[in-house]
C-alpha cells in the first residue's frame, strides 16, 4: 500500500522556515538595515544617535560599536553584523562604522548579482579573491611610523577624534593620549612593542568643561582615607599593598564563648586589640606610611594606623591594586605578618584631592610610571561619557600604530585606491568571479560616497574627481569634508593605523560571505513550558535524541 501524498511533518508546529532566495534576501535586507543605521555617523560631518533603553537611560554617541551594542537587535543576520563591529572594536578600537558599512554594501552588491542568477558560491569565491588582493594593495600603500615620531602619532589620534565631540579640542587631547600610551608601552626582548590598555585608567567627573581633563602619571583611586584624622598628604610615600583584612579572623564554625566574670571579658577584648596591634606594628616596622588594603580595616586598627600617621584606604578594587603594584613597584601580600621592606613600593606623593564634591586619592611621582590615569571632565554626564569613548578610540589607534609601525591615509583615499586596483585585477581574472570582484570594488567606493553624503556634498561628482586623481597617480587623494574638495590626505595629515583597514576588510568580507552562503533559515518557535501535572514531556527519557 503506497503512502500517497501524506505530508511528513518533521518540524515542530509554529516553526518558521525561509528557503532559497527568500532566505538570502531576508538576511541581506536585515544586514543592510543595520548598515544603514550607522551610515550617517561616518566621518567628521557624521551625525550622532540618541539611544534610549528600556529603563529610559540615554546614550548619545556616534561610535559605531556603541550604537549597535545599545540597539536591541533581534534578526540573526543583523546580529552577525553587530559581531563584526564588536570584533573590529576588540582588535583595533576604531573603524567599527567603516566595517559595518562595508559588510552591508558587499551584501547589497551580492543581492543584485543573485538577482542576475549568479550563484552565491561564485560570489563568495570572488569576494575572497578580492579580499586577498585588497590586503596586498593596503600593504603596498602603507607608510611606516615609529614610536619616537610623536607628531605623527598625535595626528593619528586626531584623525580618530575628528568625528567625535572632542574635535574642537583635539590638539590638547591628542597630546594627552600619545603621552599616556607611550608611558605604558612595554618592549619585549625581540624589540617588539606591546601596549596593554588596562594600564590607562579613566576617572570621569562631570561639572567642568572637557578642556579641564588632564593626565596623571600614576594613579587616581576613587577612595579616601578611612579616618578623617589621617594625614591628607604623604611625601616620599612607602606603599604597602595588602590583600588581607585588618580584622580579627572569625571562626569557621559557629562557636559560643561563655564568659563567667568581667575579668574574662576585658582579657578577651584586650587579646583582640593585641592581635590588631600586632598587624599595625608589622606595617610600622617596615616603615610603610601608606597602606592600600583590598579587604576591610577594623575600627580599632583604623585608630592605630591614624595615630601612627599612616594613610590607609580600604576595599580598594583588585584592578587598582594591580595598577598600583605595576606603577609603584610594590608587591601585593596576603599575610600582614610576612610584610617586608622589599614588598614596599615608592611614590613621591600620595595625597587626597577634592574633585567637585568627591574626594579621591592621587598617587604621583613614581620612579617608572607604568600606569597613567586620565581625569575626564564634561559639562554633563552624557558629555563626559562621550569624551571617554572618544579617548578610548584615540588611544586604541595609537596603540595599534605603535605595535604595527604602519599607517595609511584616511578620507576615503585608501578605499578608493583599493577599488581602482581591484577593477584592474578583475579584468585579469576573467570568468564569473570577475563580476564578483568588480562588485566588491564598487562596494569599496561606498566609504568615500558616504563621507560625501554626510558632508552634504554631491557624491557622484566627488567619486568622479577621486577616480580621476587616483588614475593620475595621486594614491592619497581623498575627500576633505570641510572644503568639499578632493585633496591629498597625506599632505593634510589625515592618517590612521594600517590595522583599521586590514581588520575592517577581513571581518566585513567574512560576515558577507557567511550570510551569502545561507539559503535556509529555520526558526523554531519557543515551546510553552509544561504545566504541572502534564506528566513527562516527550523524549523525557532521552528516547528521541
Amino acid at each position: 500500500m503506497g503512502m500517497g501524498n501524506t505530508p511528513v511533518i518533521i518540524l515542530r508546529e509554529g516553526t518558521k522556515r525561509d528557503k532559497g532566495k527568500d532566505a538570502q534576501f531576508n538576511n541581506i535586507a536585515a544586514a543592510m538595515a543595520i548598515s544603514d543605521a550607522v551610515r550617517s555617523s561616518l566621518g567628521p560631518r557624521g551625525m550622532d544617535k540618541m539611544l534610549v533603553d528600556t529603563v529610559g537611560d540615554v546614550v548619545i554617541t556616534n561610535d559605531g560599536v556603541t550604537i549597535l551594542k545599545e540597539m536591541d537587535v533581534q534578526h540573526p543576520a543583523a546580529k552577525m553584523l553587530v559581531e563584526v563591529a564588536k570584533t573590529q572594536d576588540a582588535e583595533v578600537g576604531d573603524g567599527t562604522t567603516t566595517s559595518v558599512i562595508l559588510a552591508g554594501e558587499f551584501l547589497k552588491k551580492a543581492r543584485d548579482l543573485i538577482d542576475a542568477n549568479v550563484h552565491p558560491t561564485i560570489i563568495a569565491k570572488g569576494y575572497r579573491m578580492a579580499d586577498d588582493k585588497a590586503q596586498d594593495v593596503l600593504k603596498d600603500i602603507a607608510m611606516k611610523v615609529s614610536i619616537d615620531d610623536t607628531e605623527t602619532l598625535k595626528l593619528i589620534a586626531q584623525t580618530a577624534m575628528i568625528s567625535k565631540q572632542v574635535n574642537a579640542s583635539k590638539e590638547q587631547f591628542s597630546d594627552l593620549v600619545v603621552d599616556a600610551v607611550r608611558t605604558v608601552v612595554d618592549k619585549d626582548k625581540d624589540g617588539k612593542y606591546t601596549v596593554d590598555l588596562k594600564n590607562i585608567q579613566t576617572v570621569k567627573k562631570e561639572g567642568a568643561s572637557m578642556e579641564n581633563s588632564y593626565l596623571v602619571k600614576g594613579l587616581i583611586i576613587d577612595k579616601e582615607p578611612v579616618l578623617p584624622s589621617m594625614p591628607k598628604r604623604i611625601e616620599k610615600a612607602k606603599i604597602a599593598l595588602i590583600d588581607a583584612p585588618f580584622e580579627v579572623k572569625k571562626t569557621e564554625i559557629d562557636a559560643k564563648i561563655q564568659i563567667t566574670d568581667p575579668g574574662m571579658l576585658s582579657k578577651f577584648v584586650e587579646e583582640e586589640q593585641n592581635m590588631l596591634k600586632a598587624m599595625v606594628d608589622a606595617v610600622k616596622a617596615v616603615g610603610a606610611n601608606a597602606v592600600f588594603c583590598q579587604k576591610g580595616i577594623d575600627d580599632v586598627a583604623q585608630h592605630m594606623l591614624s595615630k601612627a600617621g599612616i594613610y590607609a584606604c580600604r576595599r580598594v578594587k583588585k584592578s587598582d591594586m594591580e595598577r598600583l603594584a605595576r606603577s609603584t613597584g610594590a608587591s601585593i601580600i596576603n599575610k600582614i605578618s610576612e610584610l617586608s621592606e622589599d614588598d614596599l613600593g615608592y611614590a613621591d606623593v600620595v595625597e587626597l584631592k577634592k574633585i567637585e564634591d568627591e574626594e579621591m586619592t592621587f598617587i604621583t611621582g613614581v620612579t617608572e610610571p607604568k600606569t597613567v590615569s586620565i581625569l575626564v571632565r564634561g559639562g554633563t554626564k552624557h558629555v563626559a561619557d562621550e569624551v571617554e569613548r572618544s579617548l578610548v578610540d584615540a588611544w586604541s589607534v595609537v596603540k595599534v600604530a605603535i605595535e604595527d609601525g604602519m599607517m595609511v591615509t584616511g578620507g576615503g583615499s585608501t578605499a578608493m585606491e583599493i577599488a581602482m586596483q581591484l577593477r584592474d585585477y578583475a579584468a585579469s581574472v576573467g570568468g564569473r568571479e570577475q563580476i564578483a570582484i568588480e562588485a566588491y570594488a564598487s562596494a569599496m567606493e561606498s566609504i568615500p560616497r558616504t563621507l560625501a553624503e554626510n558632508a552634504g556634498l554631491d557624491p557622484i561628482n566627488i567619486l568622479i574627481e577621486m577616480r580621476k586623481q587616483h588614475k593620475g597617480g595621486c594614491r592619497y587623494a581623498g575627500l576633505n569634508p570641510y572644503t568639499g574638495k578632493v585633496e591629498d590626505m597625506k599632505a593634510l595629515n589625515v592618517i590612521e593605523p594600517y590595522r583599521i583597514g586590514k581588520q575592517a576588510l577581513n571581518s566585513a568580507t567574512d560576515a558577507a560571505v557567511m550570510i551569502l552562503r545561507i539559503d535556509d533559515v529555520i526558526a523554531s518557535k519557543a515551546s510553552p513550558a509544561p504545566q504541572v501535572g502534564d506528566g513527562m514531556p516527550p523524549g523525557g527519557m532521552g528516547m528521541d535524541d
